[in-house]
């Protein structure tokens, strides 16, 4: 388990100190995108069990890209990326109820916006009866969103309501890639999951 954790922890150290050190390099969709799916080779080749779907005590963390924030029209700039962890806090007769946190990055021409926050999600998948493999989930949550400037260093920000709809597909039991609607760092944000 520990062994896991570290190569997980490096992979998200290594993707977050890329982007963010390369800022000028890294604005070109496609390098982001090679770089998103060479982490995601690595989680495949190290990893390979049984699928599950989220269950109560499990620990998940993701991370990815968003397309589309509400502040980028016609903006241009980075794609916004994120990372985040949750926690299967109690199993409910259908499903289960699942806490946790988020923080995204989006910048563009002259700002940057930050994101924090917590938030609540309902796994459904038990619902459903679906396989193992899939979990469907949606949830709310309350963030921080942070705008910086280049412009003499001027920084406001404020706490908004935030929702999420989604799903994740489990290669093995601790793979997978998610997709997922809300108007938290991205619009539609997609990315890897792995399940600690």
């Amino acid at each position: 388990m520990n062994e896991s954790f570290l190569f997980v922890k490096v992979c998200l150290v290594i993707f977050c100190k890329i982007y963010l050190k390369n800022y000028s390099i890294m604005k070109d969709f496609f390098r982001t995108l090679r770089l998103l799916l060479l982490l995601s080779g690595l989680f495949l080749w190290h990893f390979s069990a049984q699928s599950q779907t989220f269950q109560e005590k499990d620990v998940v963390l993701n991370a990815g890209i968003g397309f589309g924030t509400v502040y980028s029209a016609g903006m241009g700039g980075t794609l916004p990326i994120g990372a985040g962890v949750e926690f299967g806090v109690t199993q409910l007769e259908k499903g289960v109820l699942g806490v946790g946190g988020e923080i995204g990055y989006a910048g563009f021409s002259g700002f940057s916006i930050t994101y924090i926050g917590g938030r609540a999600s309902y796994h459904f998948a038990e619902l459903v009866d679906l396989e193992d493999d899939w979990d469907f989930y949606g949830g709310l949550g309350i963030y921080y969103r942070s705008f910086s400037t280049g412009f003499e260093g001027i920084r406001v920000g404020g706490i908004f309501p935030a929702f999420h709809a989604g799903a994740r597909y489990y290669f093995s039991e601790r793979l997978g890639a998610y997709g997922e609607i809300g108007n938290t760092y991205g619009w539609l944000n997609l990315g890897v999951v792995f399940k600690l």
